[in-house]
């Protein structure tokens, strides 16, 4: 009986000694926490900063800030005859577009070249005036802007024009 009591006292002893205190349990659930949640804001932080891919196919392009030119009328912007000409539908626009500063067939002195005004002027109205109705949706506006962009570009040169931002939009 004396070496039952030993195995008993043996086990009871074994199971002890390993188990973890539950307070040791929280500090190491505690800091896991901690580890984990300090990488997923370094990981946020560093997508926000620039680090992460972009909307334009992954590659994050950084430069000066351009010249901010609004094209049209200062107060109207745009006012084109869409959808042909028999549709009589009227689209108002105001469009401003961001020009590399550094190209200076474009824009001098913070200004846009005459000539650059025509070739620009001329590749927006060619395209707002043969898109469809249908691609003047809210939700297909980002395809028109890549349009502009590339058209323009093609008439001015490959990276005269940074950017296009279209700041109103009224069809009838």
């Amino acid at each position: 009986m004396a070496e039952e009591e030993k195995t008993g006292e043996q086990t009871a002893e074994a199971g002890k000694s390993k188990k973890f205190p539950p307070l040791v349990i929280i500090v190491v659930l505690i800091l896991f926490g901690l580890i984990l949640s300090g990488g997923i804001a370094f990981f946020i932080t560093t997508q926000m900063m620039g680090g992460g891919a972009s909307a334009n196919g992954g590659e994050v392009k950084h430069h000066d800030p351009g010249v901010f030119i609004k094209l049209g009328d200062a107060k109207e912007g745009m006012i084109v005859n869409v959808g042909g000409i028999k549709a009589s539908r009227f689209l108002k626009v105001g469009i401003v577009m961001e020009l590399n500063p550094e190209k200076e067939e474009v824009v001098k002195e913070g200004k846009l070249v005459p000539m650059a005004e025509t070739k620009i002027m001329d590749s927006t109205l060619q395209i707002l005036r043969t898109v469809k109705i249908e691609e003047l949706d809210a939700n297909k506006q980002d395809d028109l802007k890549a349009k502009i962009k590339s058209e323009v570009n093609k008439a001015l040169g490959e990276g005269s024009v940074y950017d296009v931002y279209i700041t109103s939009f009224m069809l009838q």
